[in-house]
């Protein structure tokens, strides 16, 4: 049976210059980890709108499973400028359907058969998806893999938000700017990236933290070891969704029963793939998704 990979959490357009594609960390996510042949689910809901019929077909085209009720509030969008290096920021609008995700039985029910479930902040930000996502993470089994992708987004976090989520989660994922805001927050001033990351794995009990630093490289902190690996040169075409791609290889691999270093090869070297191509969900070479399989067969 396939192990089950679920994303749980925003369903949005990213409207960039050069038109509007689905995107929401999420989904990207769940579409990463089910190119590894996992059972993987888009949690979220849509608005009665067209943004919301092409969601949805644009999910099922992919061959996507979803769990994405629509609901009386429009289909969410964000509008994304780039940068001349391809760096988006994002105008991320409100009142929106995924703020407002029901928890259903038929999520229950996904829940306690789950292997994986990755949620952020940013859909917590309205209390209706809040409370979804931790009635679903208290369904999930005791060996689940619950990674907190903290996503900082404009002022859509609070101090509690992120609190309540480093104790749900067993697997933090972050990159070194939130690190920054998250150690004033709490007030860890002055201790070396190293030693924050440290810091927050012991007091939160994580398996892992999982520390990215754009163009200088990513972490992996576990209690026992500490894995490190450069980001790769690669012709950026744009960066959106590329962290999405490096956390649901990650969990792809770690669910395959690969070593820390190993997944996290792979899921370096799957996000500078999804830099060179447009949008957060583009089909990924068969040399790479042949690597959870194969793996130890060049060893």
């Amino acid at each position: 049976m396939k192990q089950i990979v679920v994303g749980l959490g925003e369903a949005l357009w990213d409207c960039l210059p050069n038109g509007c594609k689905l995107g929401g960390a999420p989904a990207n996510f769940a579409y990463h980890a089910s190119q590894f042949g996992f059972e993987a689910y888009a949690i979220s809901a849509v608005g009665n709108d067209a943004l919301g019929d092409r969601t949805l077909a644009e999910l099922k085209k992919r061959h996507l499973n979803c769990i994405i009720p629509r609901v009386g509030f429009p289909t969410g969008t964000v509008q994304v400028q780039l940068d001349a290096e391809g760096v988006p920021t994002y105008d991320i609008k409100q009142d929106v359907a995924w703020d407002n995700i029901t928890f259903t039985p038929e999520m229950a029910q996904l829940a306690q058969k789950c292997a994986c479930v990755c949620f952020g902040s940013l859909a917590q930000r309205n209390d209706v998806s809040r409370t979804t996502i931790h009635q679903f993470i208290k369904h999930t089994p005791r060996g689940c893999l619950k990674i907190f992708d903290i996503n900082l987004r404009q002022n859509f976090y609070t101090k509690d938000i992120i609190k309540d989520s480093l104790k749900a989660c067993n697997i933090l994922k972050i990159n070194d700017e939130e690190l920054i805001t998250i150690a004033r927050i709490f007030g860890y001033p002055g201790l070396d990236i190293e030693n924050k990351c440290y810091l927050i794995l012991g007091k939160y009990n994580l398996k892992m933290l999982v520390l990215t630093c754009g163009t200088n490289g990513s972490y992996i902190f576990t209690p026992g070891e500490k894995s490190y690996q450069p980001t790769p040169k690669v012709k950026v075409d744009d960066t959106v969704g590329a962290g999405d791609s490096f956390t649901g290889s990650f969990a792809a691999a770690l669910l395959a029963g690969k070593p820390v270093a190993e997944a996290h090869r792979l899921a370096v070297e799957v996000s500078a793939y999804v830099c060179t191509q447009p949008g957060a969900m583009p089909k990924l070479p068969e040399s790479m998704i042949a690597k959870i399989g194969n793996l130890h067969a060049h060893d």
